[in-house]
């Protein structure tokens, strides 16, 4: 396949990229012309729900976000709340769904690691964590494995940067058979007067990459 090429779009291509006749219009709209397959699964990962939370955000705004404690509310990498005697508390959830439905270890290993990097970049020392995790029926033959890697990776990871999870729920229901919820929350301690945010500014600063490569729990 040429990743250059303008696909001719079908449903099931669509399907597949998790996207809906009107976001393809939209996608068209935005570039001025049809997309290629590299711009199709570009958009395909950026307006994912794991991305952008299209479907979450409505119901995110109806919360609370602003107060006379609240250093830090919603567009930072975690929210920030003056608990008194110089201190913040810095947290924040985030799922992994699909990439740990994908593999479970690492997907759910990744969760965690995200989840410490937003509060330790906030100039916070994450200090507990705790989980949310919501599987399939036990009879049915993936969940063992599934409910194994997924706690064995969100163990592993805390134990090795030496956070410790502190709590969390377990469900089982049919409806998660075909996709689990696995949501971490990280909690950390900070100077109320020492919040760092996660922006830049200035000609010539460098930018580092550092990672892995994208295994089987990337996005598409």
């Amino acid at each position: 396949m040429d990743p250059t090429a303008v696909p001719e779009i079908t449903d099931a291509i669509l399907d597949e990229h998790g996207l809906t006749s009107a976001e393809y219009r939209r996608i068209v709209e935005l570039i001025g012309r049809k997309p290629n397959w590299v711009e199709l699964g570009v958009f395909s990962a950026m307006w994912s729900e794991h991305c952008s939370y299209k479907s979450s955000k409505p119901h995110l705004k109806t919360l609370p976000t602003e107060g006379s404690r609240v250093i830090q509310g919603p567009g930072e990498n975690a929210g920030v709340v003056d608990i008194g005697d110089g201190l913040a508390a810095v947290f924040k959830i985030e799922s992994h769904n699909h990439p740990s439905f994908i593999e479970p270890y690492q997907g759910a290993a990744t969760g965690v690691g995200g989840i410490l990097r937003d509060i330790f970049t906030m100039g916070a020392r994450p200090i507990a964590l705790l989980d949310s995790l919501r599987f399939g029926s036990p009879d049915h033959p993936k969940t063992r494995y599934l409910l194994n890697g997924v706690v064995s990776g969100i163990a592993g990871y805390g134990n090795c940067i030496g956070v410790p999870t502190v709590g969390g729920d377990v469900y089982f229901d049919d409806c998660y058979n075909g996709n689990i919820l696995v949501n971490v929350f990280c909690l950390g301690l900070a100077k109320a007067d020492r919040i760092f945010l996660g922006n830049a500014s200035g000609v010539g600063n460098a930018v580092i990459y550092v990672g892995s490569k994208t295994g089987r729990d990337g996005i598409h």
